[in-house]
């Protein structure tokens, strides 16, 4: 059955209006981790919108299958994996704070402490044992620490 408001089916235009409302109140937070990533300016920041661009959009195709998961979680996730797949273009820092850091080392004080997402998350993300993640986090945050 059509909605003849929009020439949409029904069930389209719901699901188009539930995905729209949740990348209202999620884009903002996760922007801000891409640009955290990308280590860009917040005003100029066009490859960490092209990361969430491009996570938003895995997360629609697959809005119908979240069935129960969190879509936030699922944006995140899809965020960290396509950032981490092109981390050979993010190595220059572009002066942003955490622009002294390598891909990996961003990836896990952006998850870690930024997200706050758990240390058995972010290695089963990331494909590392929790170790390596304690790891790299400690070394970052002192790095950090000394560069400021």
């Amino acid at each position: 059955m059509r909605d003849p408001a929009d020439g949409q089916t029904g069930e389209h235009a719901r699901r188009t209006r539930e995905f729209n409302a949740f990348a209202a109140g999620a884009s903002g937070r996760l922007l801000h981790a891409a640009t955290l990533l990308t280590t860009e300016r917040e005003r100029r920041n066009p490859l960490a919108q092209a990361l969430l661009t491009a996570a938003l959009a895995h997360t629609y195709a697959h809005w119908d299958r979240l069935r129960g998961e969190d879509p936030y979680e699922f944006t995140r996730s899809e965020l960290a994996t396509r950032f981490a797949r092109t981390a050979w273009r993010h190595h220059k820092g572009r002066g942003g704070v955490l622009s002294a850091l390598t891909p990996q080392e961003r990836l896990v004080v952006v998850l870690r402490l930024y997200e706050g997402v758990a240390e058995e998350q972010t290695a089963a993300l990331l494909g590392v044992p929790e170790d390596r993640v304690r790891a790299v986090c400690a070394r970052s945050v002192s790095a950090l620490r000394a560069a400021s």
